[in-house]
């Protein structure tokens, strides 16, 4: 594809983060981050939080690549895997139960129920271990790097401004982390990110939220099990099994919405 063809798109969201789609199993895109920056610009584009393209992958049903809204091709993005298999269905390239690779390796996700536009995807995240840990916060690897820490009131946290301050401090150079505000509740986390490549608070975040799943149970010193997140964007589900600093079986469990396709011209 080249400049001004016509780019096939499906635009979905995982509680409320939301990405362009594209099936480029044919089309062989090649994409360029200025293409893609402004695919995902909400003033003069379609968009969205992030683009991922799914190709063909032997022994695989597909590969997902993932780039940031800012058009670079990033880590891996744990509801963004979501809509991947919620898409690949839809394509009917994959059943309910979807193998895919991504830059963190491979993945499985299952289709729990579709109703319309709608699916309610769990996802197989990578094994995780606590990295770091600091007098304000935990540092961890979900697929991405997250700094979680955590507040009193979430909703109180100016996550724009604090977020991208944490976000390039130094300790996490050089590629910088994902910085997540997590509250802990009775029965349940409420948790806000301020992503890098997006520069700017998500609705939610896939691995935001496993990682502030996975710290809490550390910093609590909790046994395995199943927790409940709260975001701005809807509700999530994260189960893992904890082995001291480490956790495995971790799944990250939500909705997966189609929300509209169409054209756009190359840029």
């Amino acid at each position: 594809m080249k400049m001004g063809d016509l780019l096939p798109f499906v635009k979905y969201h995982g509680a409320g983060n939301d990405f362009i789609l594209i099936d480029n199993r044919t089309l062989r895109w090649t994409p360029i981050p200025e293409q893609v920056a402004r695919l995902c610009d909400r003033h003069f584009g379609i968009g969205a939080d992030g683009l991922m393209i799914l190709d063909d992958e032997p022994g695989y049903d597909f590969r997902m690549t993932y780039f940031n809204s800012d058009g670079r091709e990033s880590t891996m993005c744990g509801n963004g895997g979501r809509c991947m298999a919620g898409f690949a269905n839809r394509l009917g390239i994959a059943g309910s139960d979807v193998r895919f690779s991504a830059i963190d390796g491979d993945h499985h996700a299952e289709i729990m129920s579709t109703d319309g536009g709608m699916s309610w995807v769990r996802l197989r995240m990578k094994d995780a271990c606590l990295l770091k840990e600091y007098d304000d916060g935990l540092l961890l690897d979900t697929g991405s790097p997250h700094f979680v820490t955590f507040v009193p009131d979430a909703g109180l946290v100016n996550v724009v401004d604090l977020g991208a301050r944490l976000r390039h401090e130094p300790r996490f150079a050089p590629g910088g982390a994902n910085i997540d505000f997590a509250e802990i509740r009775e029965e349940s986390l409420f948790v806000r990110t301020y992503e890098r490549g997006v520069e700017n608070e998500t609705l939610s975040c896939g691995t935001g939220v496993t990682a502030a799943t996975l710290a809490a149970a550390i910093k609590m010193d909790s046994g395995s099990g199943t927790t409940h997140i709260h975001t701005l964007g809807g509700e999530l589900i994260v189960s893992f099994i904890r082995d001291g600093k480490s956790c495995r079986s971790i799944w990250l469990e939500g909705p997966a919405a189609f929300v509209f396709k169409g054209e756009i011209r190359l840029p």
